[in-house]
């Protein structure tokens, strides 16, 4: 047996730390960036001010704006790419996300109806009711597409459905947004664009533990997920429970979305775009390496859309959905294209 030199090692060894170093990094860099720019720019002096409590201006700017708000980024950012993740192994497509699907505009429109209901009434919508509301929707939205996968085999013709279904979603969003009053308008429109300003640090304090508690259920998944790659048949041999299985990824992948929409709003093609990409980087499929680097890579593409959203127009600022779309639609038409071209190649 030959012995294993430097030669022989599979790239993916030195692959895989290299690149979680990479991604560790950027996301430094961009916490970094975050924090020190925008339209007030703060200097380390002012930091260290702030951090040492002798100026109340810039700890408020720290405190009370970046600081939730970089941190919401990163998790949700990190949520919307596993649940990218997720979707495109259940579906066995590149391009199934909670946005192309509709799972998110099914959250979207339950949270707009429940956000009138609760202003209407004169009642308090609390973050509870906020992320039930919306995991109703996204479960919803995932229950019509797989009545219409238990009909329809072909994967391509399923996608063109969970798109009609977030047309008709946003829809009916759109009318209910009609009947608002004009005080409600603002807030409905600011937030239906996407945006992750305005989150307060108690939402994060909410959000978080159900997000990293979701994630830690994704990686427990990790070894099921690999045999579920390779097919059903094979999952069933090595004994996964392949119809509780399915129930456990629909439902982790609906609870990454309702967490997202429900406090950002809609927030398009991060779902797609990062699992590609981090597959790209790590040259693997394998969910034991996937799950924490979508995480990781899914933070890193929301913090820089959201620096860009910030500091691009300043003082004006883009909704975070059109930076990401922006971001991520390049990368969908290579994955299309590219699997255009290897399916040439076969033929």
């Amino acid at each position: 047996m030959r012995p294993m030199n430097e030669k022989t090692i599979p790239r993916t060894s030195a692959r895989t730390p290299a690149g979680f170093l990479l991604l560790l990094f950027l996301t430094v860099l961009l916490i970094g960036l975050n924090f020190f720019t925008g339209s007030t720019c703060m200097s380390a002096k002012e930091l260290a001010a702030a951090l040492a409590g002798r100026d109340a201006t810039a700890a408020a700017i720290l405190f009370e704006i970046r600081l939730p708000r970089l941190i919401a980024a990163g998790v949700l950012g990190g949520a919307l790419a596993v649940s990218g993740f997720l979707l495109q192994t259940f579906f066995a497509n590149p391009i199934a996300g909670p946005y192309i699907l509709g799972i998110s505009s099914g959250a979207r429109l339950t949270v707009t109806a429940a956000m009138l209901f609760f202003a209407g009434s004169g009642l308090a919508f609390s973050s509870v009711a906020m992320i039930v509301t919306a995991f109703a929707g996204s479960m919803l939205s995932m229950g019509l597409i797989l009545l219409i996968a238990g009909r329809v085999h072909r994967m391509s013709f399923l996608v063109i459905c969970g798109v009609m279904i977030g047309y008709l979603c946003t829809a009916a969003t759109d009318f209910l947004v009609t009947f608002a009053a004009d005080s409600q308008i603002a807030s409905l429109h600011y937030w239906s664009v996407g945006s992750f300003s305005g989150i307060s640090m108690d939402e994060v304090c909410f959000f978080t533990p159900i997000v990293l508690t979701a994630l830690l259920l994704a990686f427990l998944l990790s070894k099921p997920l690999s045999a579920y790659q390779l097919g059903e048949a094979y999952a069933k041999s090595l004994g996964v429970d392949v119809r509780r299985f399915r129930v456990e990824l629909i439902l982790l992948s609906s609870l990454f979305s309702a967490a997202v929409t429900a406090f950002a709003g809609p927030v398009s093609f991060v779902g797609i775009a990062v699992p590609q990409l981090m597959k790209g980087l790590f040259r693997t499929a394998r969910p034991l390496i996937l799950v924490p680097a979508c995480f990781l890579g899914g933070a890193v593409f929301c913090l820089f859309s959201d620096w860009i959203a910030r500091t691009a127009f300043s003082p004006n600022e883009l909704g975070i959905g059109s930076v990401t779309a922006f971001l991520g639609a390049p990368v969908v038409l290579w994955v299309l294209l590219r699997r255009r071209t290897l399916s040439r190649g076969e033929e």
